[in-house]
């Protein structure tokens, strides 16, 4: 007798799906107001329109940050290449500073020496 009961039960509950499917299924679409979905159809362009603007400007933006980077790596580069220049310059009239501090030592000395030779010859 259990078996018989299960049996109705699931019979009961497979035609309580079914009905319920059905009540779906059966459905029609729904009656459109046609100034509604006018209204609908508006709104999404208009948004979409908006959308669109937003992506354009935020285009715009990454492409001008972009060249802001560019042009601040360029900028940096020159300073770079500049700081090179001045300390390579700079480096350079030290070396000339060096070399005339270096000879005018060697002429002082070749006059020291000029002297003493002089006052040697002026003692004999």
């Amino acid at each position: 007798m259990s078996f018989q009961n299960h049996n109705e039960r699931r019979e009961a509950a497979e035609a309580a799906k079914k009905a319920m499917l059905e009540k779906f299924k059966n459905k029609g679409p729904a009656e459109i107001d046609p100034q509604a979905a006018a209204a609908l159809m508006k709104a999404a362009q208009e948004k979409e329109a908006k959308r669109v603007e937003a992506e354009k400007r935020r285009r715009e933006r990454v492409e001008l940050e972009k060249l802001e980077r560019k042009l601040a790596a360029e900028a940096a580069a020159e300073a770079e290449r500049k700081r090179i220049s001045q300390e390579l310059i700079a480096a350079a009239q030290r070396r000339r500073a060096e070399a005339e501090a270096a000879e005018m030592r060697r002429f002082e000395e070749e006059a020291r020496r000029d002297l003493a030779a002089a006052a040697l010859r002026k003692r004999r």
